[in-house]
């Protein structure tokens, strides 16, 4: 999975394994959560993304279209500690940039996981 997106859908419990599997394997990891949306999303709130440092993903939390700029987002916090919430939405340039066309808007909560 090193590298590439999982786009499809996956569980809560399924993301959340996976991010404690790579936590016990000494792996630093960030979680993302979609906590809000307006208009037409890809994701419905509670949909996560769990990424490691190295560019392991498991989850989306838009199925694509932001992804790229969560991960950097998530690298940041990975070594500050600090969460973010993280919007994006078409009258966002930076969500045209990295691909949020649906006519929506989302927040994602990004942390750490310790």
């Amino acid at each position: 999975m090193k590298g590439t997106a999982d786009h499809s859908p996956l569980g809560p419990d399924a993301v959340l394994e996976q991010a404690l599997a790579w936590r016990e394997a000494g792996k630093d990891v960030a979680l993302a959560t979609v906590v809000s949306t307006w208009g037409s999303a890809p994701r419905r709130p509670g949909a996560q993304l769990a990424v490691t440092r190295e560019g392991e993903m498991a989850g989306s939390v838009s199925g694509g279209c932001v992804e790229g700029a969560v991960i950097a987002e998530a690298r940041e916090i990975m070594a500050s500690g600090e969460p973010r919430v993280l919007e994006f939405g078409v009258t966002n340039d930076e969500a045209w940039e990295v691909g949020l066309a649906c006519g929506g808007t989302i927040e994602v909560y990004v942390e750490r996981i310790d």
